[in-house]
């Protein structure tokens, strides 16, 4: 058997044509386009790639894009009174504070202090509440993208036995919440579980966010699973640097019956969600009914 790879950077620029027709429809009948302010204290190399490629990411499809800099030494009271601004401001309609922040500062009280209207990250303790719930929220992005590709790849998910590896509030926790709202049997698994191999080999689908290079073995996986693997982890091969996810994508690909690549799988699904919710919540703030576009 040979999987059929899940092309995430082929379904992330379907969602985003979706996306930009929604984001024109607003901008026509409210007079403005929605808008996402994203933060970013500091100058972390991979942050600050981060928050260009989300700001041409959300011109592109038509929103206006706010960026925030603020410099490494800034107090948390000066970052919770910009959140308040934005909080305030009718022109933006998602806020992200970049993550990590700086170790002086406590990114709890960050997230708990911006509008879970506004929260496009979906971390606020209101959101995930929600989701908890089976209420309509905004949904942590990864996740999301994750389970966009799965509903593609699968159609129906209901009556599936799911395994998630990992659970962290990122991914891990709001992954399993939306595969029980999936109607799937989920277990939360993580690098302590005992008798991992067993358990990943019983699952319909396997989800890893573990955040260990290759943790999961090729031979764990039953035949004709799904594989959505979210981890990348750089590792030194053949003298040469690679990146990896948290499964073995060449011994897994030789028994699952579809696999995400790293790169090219869960990554690109993750920002266009960031999209998807940043015109959820214009629609929702609007008191428009939003569309549905997956």
């Amino acid at each position: 058997m040979t999987a059929h790879i899940i092309d995430g950077k082929a379904y992330a620029a379907g969602l985003g044509d979706k996306i930009a027709d929604s984001v024109a429809a607003f901008t026509t009948g409210t007079g403005r386009a929605p808008g996402l302010a994203v933060v970013l204290v500091g100058s972390d190399p991979a942050s600050e790639v981060y928050v260009r490629s989300k700001g041409r990411m959300a011109r592109k499809l038509g929103m206006e894009s706010f960026e925030h800099v603020l410099p490494e030494d800034t107090t948390q009271a000066a970052l919770l009174a910009l959140v308040a601004e934005l909080n305030a401001d009718d022109s933006v309609d998602g806020i992200l504070v970049q993550l990590p922040l700086p170790r002086h500062l406590d990114s709890l009280a960050v997230v708990e202090a911006i509008d879970p209207a506004k929260d496009v990250d979906g971390l606020h303790p209101v959101n995930a509440g929600y989701l908890a719930s089976g209420l309509p929220g905004l949904t942590s992005c990864t996740p999301l993208g994750c389970l966009m590709l799965l509903r593609d790849s699968l159609g129906d998910l209901s009556g599936l036995d799911a395994i998630v590896v990992g659970r962290s509030i990122l991914v891990g926790k709001p992954m399993a919440q939306l595969l029980l709202a999936e109607n799937c049997t989920v277990t939360l698994a993580h690098s302590r579980t005992r008798d991992l191999a067993e358990k990943v080999g019983k699952a319909d689908i396997v989800v890893a966010a573990v955040g260990s290079a290759e943790m999961i073995q090729g031979d764990w996986i039953r035949p004709g699973a799904t594989v959505i693997d979210v981890g990348t982890s750089r590792v030194i091969r053949d003298g040469e640097k690679r990146l990896v996810g948290d499964v073995d994508f060449a011994g897994a690909a030789r028994k699952a019956r579809a696999i995400t690549p790293v790169p090219g799988g869960v990554g690109p699904m993750t920002i266009m969600s960031l999209m998807h919710n940043t015109m959820l919540a214009a629609y929702r703030r609007a008191g428009l009914p939003a569309p549905q576009l997956w």
